[in-house]
């Protein structure tokens, strides 16, 4: 009954600038890939909400779109969901690359966070690329910046130093009941994963424009049985381009490269429902679709 009673739980909101390594750090404290991580900034897209339960507490962490200056519709619905995340956080982990500050959006970010009573947590990350000797001048800037409640140095990439930021989080925490099912690590729905997988992989695979103009949607999502093997997952997924040009890109000559992103995607999708997949692919066109606010609703697959 006391455990109970002194448990605790509550929404961790994590945001910051495109590349800062907010994707990284939860799926580092998860144990397991949850959001889709590339080199290229403005990977993410929405708000993933990902579940850390232990014994005592239970953590709802949201990871949100990079904040940035948007050029087009899509950037500024990817903005617009990011500070939303703000509105019923317990917790704000403020995450910024030490290699690389970016002090404009930063201080944009300081403002917003100054309006809201949310405890934040400066995390100062990829300090295993840095001199130890240049992190107290780094601490010590935002410091005169923003009264933070912590700043704590971590590497999402290597771990190091996650488990004193999880120790930190749960101090600050309410006392609270268990939201979801202990072992239950998102509230969001397995096409949402199964399409951001292979957004992922054309993220990874394409350059310049591409990545950014290329939306998934899965159309069909069944278990079937076969003959010869049992059980297989059937998936068909579309995947939308802005431009002609742009789907023979993603189509590949002889189709090359549309075979490729299957085949890496469905061995991640195999990983993540843990059961057998077909996967097929279709490429199409909906032209100027970041610019359009209903099409934006539709293949940007936003989720409030």
């Amino acid at each position: 009954m006391d455990e109970i009673q002194n448990f605790k739980s509550g929404y961790v909101s994590i945001i910051g600038t495109p590349n800062v390594g907010k994707s990284t750090l939860l799926n580092t404290i998860l144990g397991q890939k949850l959001a889709i991580v590339t080199p290229k900034p403005q990977t993410t897209r929405n708000q993933i909400r990902g579940i850390f339960t232990t014994d005592s507490h239970q953590i709802i962490f949201v990871d949100t779109p990079g904040l940035m200056n948007p050029k087009y519709r899509l950037q500024s619905e990817m903005v617009r969901t990011a500070y939303g995340a703000l509105g019923d956080a317990d917790v704000v982990l403020f995450v910024v690359d030490a290699t690389r500050p970016n002090a404009e959006i930063e201080d944009r970010i300081l403002k917003r966070l100054r309006r809201t009573k949310s405890t934040t947590i400066l995390v100062l990350n990829k300090v295993d690329l840095i001199a130890k000797p240049t992190l107290l001048p780094i601490f010590e800037d935002y410091n005169r910046k923003f009264e933070f409640a912590q700043m704590i140095p971590i590497s999402a990439l290597t771990a190091d130093g996650v488990p004193v930021l999880l120790e930190q989080i749960e101090n600050y925490l309410p006392l609270g009941p268990l939201y979801f099912p202990e072992d239950q690590l998102s509230d969001l729905p397995e096409r949402f994963f199964i399409a951001e997988t292979v957004r992922e992989k054309i993220m990874l695979m394409t350059q310049r424009e591409i990545p950014y103009a290329s939306a998934v949607i899965i159309e069909e999502f069944e278990k079937r049985q076969t003959n010869k093997s049992g059980e297989i997952i059937y998936i068909r997924a579309i995947v939308y381009a802005e431009r002609q040009t742009q789907k023979q890109i993603i189509i590949g000559k002889g189709g090359k490269l549309i075979k490729r992103v299957g085949e890496l995607a469905r061995i991640d999708i195999e990983k993540f429902l843990d059961a057998r997949v077909f996967l097929e692919l279709y490429v199409t066109v909906k032209t100027d679709w970041r610019k359009d606010a209903r099409q934006i609703q539709e293949l940007g697959g936003f989720i409030e």
